[in-house]
């Protein structure tokens, strides 16, 4: 089986931060070589939600993390094997010291 490290999708809120935006990330993963039952090459799958996270910091610039986070993931079939794609969206925010 694949097997991946915990990710956090949202930190925990600074006492006092600025909001900066909407960001969005998204970043995608396949499962893939050989029949149905058999797909166990992993391409990119296991960090897909950490990337997404990332990708959605770049997108406002100036972001140290997000809140008031939303995740969704869809999969679809491709000619040999399966991917999966990851969306991250929230409010992007920097700490005010």
């Amino acid at each position: 089986g694949c097997s991946s490290k915990e990710v956090t999708i949202e930190n925990k809120q600074p006492e006092k931060y600025e909001v900066l935006g909407k960001a969005t990330g998204t970043a995608d993963g396949s499962l893939g070589i050989l029949g149905t039952a058999y797909y166990f090459i992993p391409m990119g799958l296991n960090s897909r939600s950490e990337r997404a996270y990332e990708n959605a910091l770049k997108s406002v610039p100036g972001a140290t993390s997000l809140i008031n986070v939303t995740y969704s993931e869809d999969w679809y079939w491709w000619i040999i094997g399966t991917a999966k794609s990851v969306t991250v969206t929230g409010d992007a925010i920097r700490e005010i010291k």
